[in-house]
């Protein structure tokens, strides 16, 4: 059980979509401060939000805004990218892109910040999945996804002992700028962090967002025909 009321807490990719929804909920739920990250921190447009500039993939960046927010307990990562190369026809620098941003580089703000949770009392940490970690139909976003829930998992377990707990939340679609162009149905930000947030104070493992999630996780299980219709033609 993590008390979000009073808390500090710290989140990539805070200026717009899933992290900006965030950021607000957070304050809506009486956080103390909430640090929303940004490339560029004059993006962040919460009035009470502490703008961090930081680049997830860029050790410096990531060891200069633990050392800012010192004060933190709660740990948010957020930030990624989507590219959804092609593993046979793009270039491998945009598969290595994305695994940079969306494994390695919630990896180097957890190898950063779980220290400082640790001197704070113990806390919790959020990682932003997608329906994609378990559906293979995003390229090298789906892998790179699928990396990041196994890091979760992994994660977990070892930051069980030092007070930390950790929840993965896994979504599909979400009405943002990222998904824009897709013709489908898609769930609101507010609503996704909303329920992101209510499994931190619960402690809930996974976060499952919307009805495709659901039905996705519940398919793992059964034979790939069954997630993949062009296996079964």
């Amino acid at each position: 059980m993590t008390a979000l009321k009073g808390a500090n807490v710290f989140v990539t990719g805070g200026s717009r979509g899933i992290g900006k929804a965030l950021v607000e909920e957070l304050y809506a739920r009486g956080a103390a401060k909430v640090y929303a990250t940004a490339r560029d921190p004059r993006s962040v447009t919460h009035p009470d939000a502490v703008p961090v500039e930081l680049e997830v993939t860029d050790p410096a960046s990531v060891a200069a805004a633990a050392a800012r927010a010192d004060d933190v307990t709660v740990l948010i990562n957020n930030a990624g990218a989507a590219v959804g190369a092609s593993f046979l026809d793009s270039p491998v620098d945009d598969v290595r892109r994305e695994f940079e941003t969306n494994f390695y580089g919630p990896l180097l703000v957890a190898r950063a910040f779980v220290p400082v949770i640790e001197r704070n009392g113990g806390g919790h940490m959020l990682n932003v999945h997608s329906v994609l970690s378990w559906l293979a139909l995003g390229g090298s976003y789906s892998a790179s996804k699928a990396a990041l829930w196994s890091q979760t998992n992994s994660l977990r377990l070892e930051l069980q002992p030092r007070g930390i707990s950790v929840t993965g939340l896994h979504v599909g679609y979400v009405d943002t700028d990222l998904a824009a162009d897709v013709d489908a149905p898609k769930s609101d930000p507010r609503d996704v962090a909303a329920l992101a947030l209510d499994g931190v104070e619960t402690g809930a493992y996974e976060v499952l967002a919307d009805d495709i999630t659901r039905q996705v996780k519940a398919g793992l299980a059964g034979d790939p025909a069954g997630l993949y219709a062009q296996l079964a033609k």
